[in-house]
């Protein structure tokens, strides 16, 4: 079987690289990401490593390189577009690259640094401007008497004239002061309150707000500000006052004493504004050509600073040799690929110029490989649902080329709808026609990420569910006439049946097949059109969609036993054919396949006209089980002896489940005391300790209890005949109450198909058959926003919810009902070393 229907075989082999070509054989292996390496150090601390300076270097340059992407995104400056892929720089070269980024990085930290200081001036002096302009009327202004009343109690001559400079009231020897500032908007109420209440209402308190926003040179955000005077008495409520500012965080600025003191301080703020505004032009400039010049090779550094960490840490995997001229490592390697892992040591050795080649030497080893399946970009997404239940254990059988078709079907049985099935199928065929743009593939949003990465599942899913609409015949809840019915009605008032009296006297009129020409036939493809207009239509989708499941369900469940064989086979267990296989089978189709068989043939035995007198299935199978003689007709001749032997059959296969793989082991283990007189019997059991072997290192079976210790000088094995039952009960115990309740669970796929088909129903009733009654011109144009809710309600209810419910219904149909028949899934992920993996980890790291 190819590598999709079984992993591919691995082996473990050992590289001897040179000490002077180990790190240019290390990038070949990474550029083709063939092997996965093993820990040779465990015990050797992360930091006591042999190149732990080189992987801090190469921190050193990745902190600098987030450093710059940062100040390039904030600049909002285009990378180069375009799949960059550089090789790993040799190590000669990576001074070179360290060098360049210290450089830049100190370059534009000056140069950014200088900025934020223009940008801090700058906003210091627009912001004295505006305190001036604004604060140039706050003085001569009138207080208002509520405000200022405590003032007039201490000094009351301010009652009688409070337009008065800071120079008349030294002369009245107040000693007034004045501190002037500004504040953020938000603080200013509580600001307020405070100073009323530290000092005791001896200030007066004026505000007025800036009408422009001002930038905050740090964060870079627009603040609303403030413009405040303070008018204060005595040296001790000034520092009241300055403690105040100074926990609101104010930006207290020099108040003029006169009016041409404030002229000449304007003046001079509106020249040194200018300046800076010319120099912090130039100074932006420049750094916008610093963060242009290292946008043109960030990224690429970027991937060859990953690449050369990766290269070290995959070095400190190795182990040196008492010479230290040599490094060993150990790789998972799959077996097709040992060639090309040989020609890439040969590339990386001549590349370094070695004068002794590295090599590589296939070693033999216990230990279980890790699993490895070759995908494409249509089968990565239904092998990543199989490797979400587990990952499957070393060459067992792999699940996901039977999922392709099986999970699409599944979930189309309970989504089928021909409409809905046609626009989800529309939609991932746009995803697959324009996979390949960036913005697509490099989205920030995890939930369309999901849907991205799914879009073949999503294509087949869609495709399946109009197929099944079309065997529904259900279109938006409307069925399709595209055949002609199969009922005429034509023909109950041909036959007389039916007169115009009767039509106008009843409401619902029962078409009895029993008259000549009503049924001409069934219809040629799906449910017949004229069951949508019948009142008996729930009852008869109900039965025949019930019993469609557990048809489905019993083949998906026997096809999943089926399975088992291949594994059995391919691990050289022939014995479990007859003693798990074969049981297990005879259980599940006894019971339930023979349910599946009355089913069938009741469809095919019964014609319409005879539907009515047609036995109850139901009540024959709980016969079939209570050992009594049909109460009616029976459904075949010979029906009750076939029944009998069909459950005695099902329940001698279960003692033959329990105990025959137990005493076969342990026959099998005895054996080996009492037999030695054959001469082929050596023969014998090299195979059967092979066998046992294997069993041990790669069953499949969880709880494998087959502890054998073998040794060199013959010591005799061990067997615990009991662990082995008590596994074998438990497997015994699971499979067949699970054939009972997996058979049950199939019945989800009726049950939210008639969910759907309902809701389908109801939406279409309560929202667009609203529209559809108004008959004039006006409804025209009401059911433009009619159509438009049924859309969104369409999409978001039936598409996405209802989607997403089938989608995980089915999921669990496959890992609970059809995968644990024949699939443990716990094996080890093949992960190998591979630089193409790195790409993803830039995303996190700042780097893209």
């Amino acid at each position: 079987m190819g590598s999709l229907f079984r992993g591919e075989e691995m082996c473990l082999s050992q590289l001897f690289l040179q000490s002077t070509s180990a790190y240019d054989c290390i990038s070949e292996l990474g550029e083709l990401g063939l092997v996965e390496f093993r820990d040779l150090n465990p015990s050797v601390n992360a930091f006591q490593r042999k190149f732990v300076n080189e992987i801090k270097r190469c921190e050193e340059m990745e902190r600098i390189l987030v450093y710059l992407m940062r100040e390039i995104k904030r600049a909002d400056i285009a990378l180069p577009e375009g799949e960059v892929n550089p090789v790993a720089p040799l190590p000669k070269h990576v001074m070179d690259i360290m060098e360049q980024l210290q450089r830049l990085e100190l370059e534009l930290s000056e140069v950014t640094r200088n900025k934020e200081k223009l940008q801090k001036n700058l906003l210091e002096l627009t912001e004295y401007t505006h305190m001036l302009h604004i604060t140039r009327n706050f003085v001569q202004r009138n207080v208002e008497r509520e405000s200022v009343r405590p003032q007039y109690e201490e000094f009351p001559f301010l009652e009688k004239d409070v337009r008065m400079d800071y120079s008349s009231m030294q002369r009245l020897g107040a000693k007034l002061g004045f501190i002037s500032g500004l504040i953020q908007r938000a603080k200013i109420e509580a600001f307020e309150r405070m100073l009323w209440r530290v000092c005791k209402g001896y200030t007066i308190l004026s505000y007025a707000e800036i009408d422009e926003c001002l930038q905050d040179p740090y964060t870079g955000e627009p603040t609303r500000s403030v413009v405040f005077l303070i008018s204060y008495w005595g040296d001790l409520i000034g520092q009241k006052v300055k403690k105040i500012c100074d926990c609101y965080h104010c930006h207290l600025y020099p108040y003029p004493n006169s009016n041409e003191e404030r002229a000449d301080v304007v003046e001079g703020l509106r020249t040194r504004i200018q300046d800076l505004h010319t120099v912090l032009h130039r100074t932006e400039d420049y750094l916008r050509q610093v963060l242009n010049k290292a946008s043109e090779s960030v990224f690429t550094w970027g991937i060859q600073v990953k690449k050369m960490k990766a290269i070290y840490h995959i070095l400190n995997l190795c182990s040196f040799d008492v010479t230290n001229k040599c490094l060993i490592a150990e790789v998972w390697c799959p077996v097709n690929d040992l060639p090309a892992l040989r020609r890439a040591l040969e590339e990386g050795s001549r590349k370094s110029g070695a004068t002794v080649p590295s090599f590589v030497n296939r070693i033999p080893s216990t230990d279980t490989p890790p699993t490895l399946i070759r995908t494409n970009k249509f089968t990565s997404g239904f092998q990543n649902i199989v490797d979400a239940y587990g990952v499957g254990s070393y060459r067992e059988v792999n699940p996901a080329p039977y999922t392709i078709i099986t999970f699409p079907f599944l979930f189309a049985v309970m989504f089928g709808d021909l409409g809905h099935g046609l626009i989800m199928a529309l939609f991932a065929l746009w995803m697959v026609i324009y996979e390949n743009d960036r913005k697509l593939k490099k989205s920030r949003d995890e939930i369309w990420n999901t849907f991205f990465e799914g879009r073949y599942i999503i294509l087949m899913m869609g495709i399946f569910s109009v197929y099944t609409g079309f065997i529904y015949n259900d279109c938006f809840s409307k069925s399709l006439n595209l055949f002609g019915s199969g009922w005429s009605v034509k023909a109950m008032f041909d036959q007389g049946q039916w007169i115009t009296s009767t039509v106008h006297s009843n409401s619902f009129l029962t078409l009895d097949p029993n008259v000549t020409g009503v049924f001409n036939g069934p219809y040629p493809l799906g449910i017949d059109p004229i069951w949508n207009l019948a009142s008996n239509r729930l009852t008869f989708l109900n039965s025949y969609k019930m019993k469609m499941s557990v048809i489905v369900g019993v083949i998906h469940m026997s096809f999943g036993v089926v399975l088992g064989v291949f594994n059995h086979l391919h691990f050289r267990r022939k014995y479990n054919l007859y003693l798990v296989f074969l049981p297990e089978l005879l259980f599940l189709l006894c019971l339930f396949g023979y349910l599946v068989f009355m089913i069938i043939y009741k469809w095919l035995a019964f014609t319409p006209p005879d539907s009515r007198h047609a036995p109850s299935i139901l009540i024959h199978f709980i016969n079939m089980f209570l050992m009594q003689g049909d109460s009616g007709e029976p459904l075949y001749p010979g029906q009750t002896g076939l029944q009998v032997f069909l459950v005695l059959v099902a329940v001698l296969s279960v003692p033959v489940l329990l105990l025959g793989k137990p005493l076969y082991l342990y026959w099998l283990h005895k054996g080996r005391n009492r037999m030695g007189m054959y001469r082929g019997y050596e023969r014998v059991r090299r195979s059967s300790e092979e066998e046992i072997s294997l069993m041990r290192s790669h069953d499949l079976e969880e709880g494998n209890s087959l502890d054998s210790h073998s040794s060199s000088d013959g010591q005799s094995e061990e067997f615990d005949f009991a662990d082995v039952f008590l596994h074998q009960a438990i497997h015994t115990i699971e499979y067949c109450l699970g054939c009972i309740s997996n058979t049950a669970s199939y019945l989800r796929l009726w049950a939210l198909s008639l969910a759907h088909a309902q809701l389908s129903e109801v939406l279409w009733a309560m929202v667009m058959r609203v529209g559809l009654r108004v008959d004039t011109r006006v409804g025209v144009l009401f059911l433009v926003p009619v159509f438009g809710l049924f859309a969104v309600l369409t999409v978001f209810i039936l598409l996405v919810m209802e989607g997403l419910s089938a989608f995980l219904h089915a999921l669990r149909l496959h890992w609970v009902e059809f995968q644990n028949k024949f699939y443990s899934g716990t094996g080890t992920k093949f992960s190998p070393f591979a630089f193409s993996l790195l790409h993803s980890s830039f995303e996190n790291d700042g780097l893209l």
